[in-house]
């Protein structure tokens, strides 16, 4: 039991190591990106337990559930489907052994701990992070901003009938499905390469 309380309080209970790039093919989330999609990992954080895998498409998350279990889940969270918020990066105390990245994906927080010997690379992550946040909050205002202008439109022409020319309303329908499908298209992005290429230098 001291053993345990002393193991935590020293950070040492799961404590992730960031793995080189060309130790990326030796890792078991290797086996789960999709490479016939340009699919690739930038980032990796392995511990006991778990391993952190960020792609330029998603975060792959292999949950482990104690250091002993062979039993693992696999969870995949989309960047285009998935905000990136509140991310932090918390540095090592004096007895500390670690350093620590929160950020929320989703609905999923994340709290991961690594070697302080590390603090260098992860802040490379932690500014890939916050870009890609930034990046996507300011996509969710333009695509609100386009929707808020369609239904202003939308008020503005309603009892005017008679004012302006018949329309079609099945290909109107279609061009503004076809704009609104551009506009969320274009401001949720699928892919961040450029961001990890920017920022990431491990």
């Amino acid at each position: 039991m001291f053993k345990k309380m002393a193991s935590e309080a020293l950070g040492l209970s799961d404590i992730g190591k960031i793995i080189n790039k060309e130790d990326f093919d030796k890792v078991d989330t290797d086996d789960y990106i999709f490479n016939e999609e340009n699919e690739k990992i930038y980032f990796l954080i392995k511990s006991k337990k778990d391993e952190y895998c960020f792609t330029n498409k998603a975060l792959i998350h292999l949950d482990g559930d104690s250091a002993v279990s062979s039993k693992r889940v696999l969870k995949r969270y989309d960047y285009k489907n998935n905000a990136i918020k509140n991310v932090t990066l918390e540095t090592a105390g004096r007895i500390d052994l670690d350093v620590e990245i929160k950020f929320l994906i989703g609905e999923e927080s994340f709290s991961i701990d690594v070697d302080k010997k590390q603090l260098e690379d992860l802040k490379d992550l932690y500014k890939a992070l916050h870009r890609i946040g930034s990046l996507q909050n300011s996509g969710e205002y333009k695509h609100t901003m386009r929707l808020k202008t369609l239904d202003i439109t939308k008020h503005r022409l309603e009892g005017r009938e008679g004012e302006i020319a018949p329309v079609d309303f099945i290909s109107l329908s279609d061009s503004v499905y076809e704009w609104l499908d551009k506009s969320y298209k274009n401001n949720y992005k699928e892919d961040y390469s450029k961001v990890f290429e920017l920022y990431i230098k491990n």
